[in-house]
């Protein structure tokens, strides 16, 4: 599918990946809709925008609620008449504990967001593009929707989910002219192990210090790559029709491990992979 002179819906647009996907689809000449739960800073990220030139509009949305994502979808076409491409980026980290002790109600945020949020999204903007003949759809799993880790138990589930999905999905939409691509990155200079600071209220969650990115490299053992460059290999998925997009070479590694593990029945595990990108 060709970008210029067309539209797109990103969700959570005010920063990290989605902000870059927003300022890289701009830049092919596409109109966007920003969306984000986070209105302060997404009216920022907006403004910016505009005030380059750039055919950018915003909407305040929680992706875990059904009838605001309707209500995004009819925002969109009241303000720029269709809608080619849907990035359902907006997504939270896991909290870090054990998954039998991961508490109810963040099961119900994490997947609520994670999950529900894609799929809230395929139901509201599939059939305009099924109408109109042509269309992208991207979802962003992760890389812990190919291979698991421990103490993620709630955002692998999520993720794992977001993958099957995309999978089911861009089978069902074979012929229509819609294309489907699954967003699985590792690593990315982003704040997604700060997601708390947009938990509910009542989850009780503490808000999070900021996270160093060198930290979270050499816990990982992998170097982060930059938003930007994810928003690059999106555009390509686009343009190619391709389902895939891995950002990091070790997670080709890593879900080999897993896949061949499982044909020989093994028990899951880890693998090292120190030093791969």
């Amino acid at each position: 599918m060709e970008l210029q002179g067309k539209v797109a819906v990103v969700t959570g647009a005010a920063s990290g990946i989605g902000l870059a996907a927003a300022e890289r689809f701009v830049a092919e000449g596409m109109s966007v809709v920003m969306a984000d739960i986070e209105a302060p800073l997404l009216n920022e990220k907006v403004a910016r925008l505009q005030a380059d030139g750039a055919p950018v509009v915003s909407f305040v949305v929680d992706v875990s609620d059904a009838e605001q994502v309707t209500a995004l979808r009819d925002f969109s076409l009241a303000s720029f008449g269709a809608v080619h491409l849907l990035f359902n980026n907006a997504g939270v980290g896991g909290t870090g504990r054990p998954t039998w002790k991961t508490k109810p109600a963040v099961w119900d945020w994490v997947v609520a967001v994670d999950l529900l949020g894609v799929a809230y999204g395929v139901e509201a903007f599939t059939p305009l593009m099924v109408e109109q003949g042509e269309g992208h759809i991207v979802n962003t799993a992760s890389e812990a929707g190919l291979c698991a880790t421990p103490m993620l138990g709630a955002y692998h589930a999520a993720k794992y989910g977001v993958v099957g999905l995309s999978e089911a999905l861009v089978m069902e939409l074979a012929g229509t002219g819609v294309g489907v691509s699954c967003l699985c990155p590792e690593l990315v200079n982003t704040k997604i192990f700060e997601s708390t600071r947009n938990a509910p209220a009542h989850l009780g969650l503490p808000k999070p210090d900021p996270t160093p990115i060198e930290m979270l490299e050499a816990f990982m053992k992998t170097k982060a790559i930059e938003p930007s460059v994810v928003a690059g290999n999106v555009v390509d998925a686009v343009r190619g029709n391709s389902f895939w997009i891995l950002t990091h070479e070790v997670t080709h590694v890593r879900a080999q491990h897993r896949n061949e593990s499982q044909q020989r029945g093994e028990t899951p595990s880890m693998i090292s992979v120190a030093g791969a990108n």
